[in-house]
C-alpha cells in the first residue's frame, strides 16, 4: 500500500533549507540528490523514504527534535531517544556532568536546558549568585532561568556593569533559538516574555556587534566595592543520539581579571 504524502514534510525540509541559507541547487550538489526530487518533495508530489528524511536532516544539520518530527510526519517512527538526566540509561552522563561542575571549582559552572533553565550548579556559581542577590527579592520563575535572571529588572540587572554591551547578545540568541525551533511554543513564550522587559525591545533591534570591541564575550559584576568580571564558554555534547543530551549546555565561567581570581581563590 503506497504511504500518504503529508505536506508537513515539504514545508519542513523548506524551512530548514532557508535556515540553513541553501537553495534547491545548493542542498542538490551537497546531499547529491536531483534538484527536482527537492523540488518534488517540498511541494508534495514526492514521498521521502526515511534514509532520505535522514540524509537530508545530516546536510542541513536539523536539530534531533526536529528530526523525530519530520520521520513521523512522514510516517515513519522516530529515532532518537529523549531521556530524562535521572533515567539510569544516562547515568554515564550524569556522572560526567557532575565531574565537570566539581573541576570547574572554585569558578562557576552551570547546566542548563535548551530554554535556559538551570539544571544543576555548582559551589562557585552558587556563591556568585547568592553574593549578587543577596540584598534582593526575587521570584523564583527569575532565578531558575539564566536569560531571566541577567536580563529581569528584579534580577542581577542592577548588578552587570556591562548590561547594556551583553543585552543584545543575549536577546538576538533566545531569538535564534526560537527561530531555530519553529514547533516549540515555550522557546516563543521566553523570547515573548523577555521583550515585556524594560529596554529588551529596544535592545532587540541593535545589532551586538555595535556594542563590543573585544574579542569574546565578557561580563562584570559590580556591587558595593566588588567588582568580579568573566568570560564564560558554553559545552554541548559533540555527536549525541538522544534529544536531552543534544539541548543540554554547560556554561562554564572563567576570572577575566586577578581581582576576580582572587575572590574565589
Amino acid at each position: 500500500m503506497e504511504m500518504p504524502i503529508d505536506p508537513v514534510f515539504g514545508q519542513l525540509l523548506k524551512y530548514w533549507r532557508s535556515q540553513r541559507n541553501f537553495s534547491q541547487l545548493d542542498l542538490s550538489v551537497v546531499s547529491d540528490v536531483s534538484q527536482r526530487h527537492i523540488s518534488f518533495l517540498e511541494s508534495g508530489r514526492s514521498h521521502p523514504s526515511r534514509e532520505m528524511v535522514l540524509k537530508l536532516a545530516a546536510v542541513l544539520d536539523i536539530p534531533l527534535r526536529q528530526q523525530n518530527k519530520m520521520l513521523t510526519t512522514t510516517g515513519y517512527a522516530p529515532l532518537y531517544s529523549e531521556f530524562d538526566l535521572s533515567d539510569p540509561e544516562v547515568a554515564p552522563i550524569r556522572r560526567a556532568l557532575e565531574f565537570t561542575l566539581q573541576q570547574q571549582a572554585p569558578y562557576p559552572a552551570l547546566v542548563m536546558d535548551r530554554y535556559w533553565n538551570q539544571i544543576a550548579v555548582n559551589e562557585g556559581a552558587a556563591k556568585l549568585i547568592g553574593w549578587l542577590l543577596a540584598d534582593c527579592v526575587v521570584p523564583e520563575a527569575v532565578t531558575a532561568n539564566l536569560m531571566k535572571l541577567v536580563l529581569h529588572p528584579d534580577g542581577i540587572k542592577a548588578y552587570v556593569e556591562n548590561w547594556d554591551a551583553i543585552a543584545p547578545y543575549l536577546i538576538h540568541r533566545v531569538y535564534r533559538e526560537s527561530r531555530s525551533q519553529p514547533h516549540s511554543p515555550s522557546s516563543q513564550i521566553l523570547l515573548d516574555e523577555l521583550l515585556t522587559y524594560p529596554d529588551l525591545k529596544v535592545k532587540q533591534k541593535i545589532s551586538p556587534e555595535e556594542h563590543w570591541d573585544l574579542p569574546l564575550l565578557t561580563i562584570s559584576f559590580i556591587k558595593a566595592d566588588t567588582r568580579l568580571s568573566f568570560f564564560t564558554t558554553i559545552t554541548t555534547f559533540g555527536t549525541p543520539h538522544d534529544i536531552t543530551l543534544q539541548e543540554i549546555r554547560l556554561e562554564s565561567m572563567f576570572p577575566a581579571d586577578e581581582a576576580t581570581e582572587r575572590w574565589f581563590n
